[in-house]
């Protein structure tokens, strides 16, 4: 697993606190892009479901393709960024997502939709090298103690790029769904591809701290040591069954999210026009975004375990009133599940990293991969859509969000063995 360095004390003495405000405040405005972008997916969805005759099954290949690369790329832009840096990593991973949002633009004027998931996938490798990059930068760029309070505040951003997103989505690209031809998407990703080369550009001269590049004496010693040390972290129980609650989460979030313009064009639900549903999506991830800033206040005072169990009964019980229920009441469970999922990533992954000492990076790797996830899972639910219909596919994110309480409660602890052997 590749890893990248992060020399905090000396990193951080380096850099005057203006540069250091100065930099945070540049990478905010990543966080927030590359929430717009994955929250796009949600839109594209039933418009390319529509525009292609699409079964849920095989629109869900969106969300497979995108969140595929996470697992794709994630070992190979780590590798990437060690050998040019955090600043450099972030500018190539804003030229491949530039790219990958121009690619959209002949894949409209063909009209094939296997170039729309090329174009996807593309544009998903970019994100992976950013998220590589701008997390550990974010990290080092001040004092150990309050790196968590800097990645809450970014991370708060990228929610609310993902607030932001359908609201834009529905106004310029499934406003004219019912004609369901590709021109619609033409502009919005050339724009957002434009949007990006001028971040890759501003990036590139940004006078920024240089952190994270390794020589290659130190890259070729931390390959060797991966490859000898790797075996030894699959024996914490507590990582390996956190990875299996990110897989779910993950999953369970993105499908939901996926399903949500579906779920409101039922007649027994709201019966909105697509392009009206879409405004709903909002409102699912400003709940999580809200509920961050809750959450984090919450935990300085309640154990994380228990926080997370009571957040992942709310999410089954929210989950089997939108299966069960109909009308206003179904609406907005499943729109309220979003705030049960706001603490939920955050906490899986520090309890999952509880207690591993030396492999503490190798143990984030694995969690990081465990993003695949937001492939898998959707991608079932498509399958299960296609069958027994939109509501009683719920029960796959009850059956992920039961797994995550039992996480919460029993999975996550360290065991005796565990600890005595580290």
């Amino acid at each position: 697993m590749a890893h990248v360095s992060t020399p905090v004390s000396a990193a951080a003495g380096q850099a005057d606190m203006p540069k250091q405000h100065f930099a945070l405040a540049s990478l905010t405005t990543l966080f927030f892009m590359w929430g717009f972008i994955t929250c796009l997916n949600d839109i594209l969805i039933p418009y390319l479901k529509g525009m292609f005759s699409l079964n849920y099954t095989q629109a869900m290949l969106i969300q497979f393709c995108f969140f595929g690369a996470y697992f794709v790329m994630s070992i190979p832009a780590g590798k990437l960024v060690s050998r040019i840096g955090y600043q450099f990593g972030i500018v190539v991973g804003l030229v491949v997502a530039a790219i990958g949002c121009a690619l959209f633009y002949p894949a409209a004027v063909a009209h094939v939709y296997e170039l729309f998931l090329l174009a996807l996938f593309v544009l998903a490798s970019g994100i992976t090298i950013l998220q590589v990059s701008a997390n550990p930068y974010v990290s080092v760029l001040g004092p150990q103690k309050t790196a968590s309070s800097r990645l809450t505040m970014t991370q708060a951003f990228n929610s609310l790029g993902t607030t932001v997103a359908p609201i834009f989505g529905g106004w310029l690209i499934l406003s004219e769904i019912s004609q369901a031809t590709a021109e619609e998407v033409k502009l919005p990703y050339l724009m957002l591809s434009l949007s990006l080369l001028v971040l890759a550009v501003i990036f590139a001269f940004l006078k920024l701290p240089k952190l994270g590049k390794e020589s290659d004496s130190e890259a070729a010693h931390q390959d060797l040591e991966d490859f000898v040390d790797l075996g030894s972290v699959w024996r914490y129980r507590h990582l390996i069954l956190g990875a299996v609650g990110i897989f779910v989460y993950v999953g369970a979030e993105v499908a939901i999210g996926s399903f949500l313009v579906g779920f409101l064009t039922l007649d027994n639900i709201a019966g909105l026009p697509e392009n009206e549903a879409a405004h709903y999506i909002s409102y699912y991830f400003a709940g999580a975004m809200v509920g961050r800033f809750i959450g984090a206040a919450v935990m300085q005072k309640f154990n994380a375990g228990k926080v997370l169990a009571c957040h992942g009964l709310l999410a089954v019980l929210l989950v089997v009133i939108a299966m069960t229920g109909e009308g206003s009441l179904a609406m907005w469970a499943i729109l309220l599940v979003g705030l049960c999922n706001s603490i939920m990533f955050p906490t899986i992954f520090s309890l999952a990293l509880h207690g591993l000492g030396k492999y503490t990076s190798k143990g984030s790797g694995i969690l990081c991969l465990a993003i695949v996830g937001g492939a898998i899972i959707p991608l079932l639910q498509g399958v299960l859509a296609d069958s027994i219909g939109v509501q009683m596919a719920l029960f796959l994110p009850i059956a992920c969000y039961l797994y995550i309480t039992y996480f919460a409660l029993v999975g996550s602890k360290v065991s005796t063995q565990t600890q005595q052997s580290s």
